[in-house]
């Protein structure tokens, strides 16, 4: 039996593709990883965000995205100004013109990790992490380097 062992993608549907990118550009930078016409790919170093152009549902209610960003406090300002629809929650919760709901989390504080290779080709070698989210990870026998 296989073990899920990571994500290479999250896709996400949108209305307009330009509308997207220029919505997401507002709020954190990003470079495109590809193109075509009712697609696009934000790279997020070893993984990327799939957006596709043609919305087929309601807005989410419960179903989210969870990011990891460096700075929670600067995309709520930056969600906040490009129009985003800040929600009720324990940290950073919007949803985006197109329904889409998103969960975001600051990268020291939960146990996501990135390899110091993946960190360094981000140019984010300095991130560091809280000391409960270092004891977790030792817990789970998987000390950061």
């Amino acid at each position: 039996m296989a073990r899920l062992i990571g994500f290479n993608h999250v896709a996400v549907e949108v209305d307009d593709i330009e509308e997207a990118l220029a919505f997401f550009g507002k709020i954190f930078e990003f470079e495109l990883r590809g193109r075509s016409p009712k697609m696009a790919f934000i790279d997020a170093g070893d993984q990327f965000l799939a957006i596709s152009e043609g919305r087929t549902q309601s807005p989410d209610e419960h179903r989210h995205i969870g990011l990891v960003v460096d700075d929670r406090t600067g995309m709520r300002e930056a969600v906040e100004e490009a129009g985003g629809e800040l929600l009720a929650g324990r940290g950073l919760d919007f949803r985006d013109p197109w329904g889409n709901y998103w969960q975001v989390v600051e990268y020291g504080s939960v146990q996501f990790t990135k390899s110091p290779e993946v960190l360094l080709g981000m140019n984010l070698e300095g991130l560091e992490k809280t000391d409960e989210a270092m004891e977790q990870l030792r817990k789970k026998g998987m000390p950061p380097t």
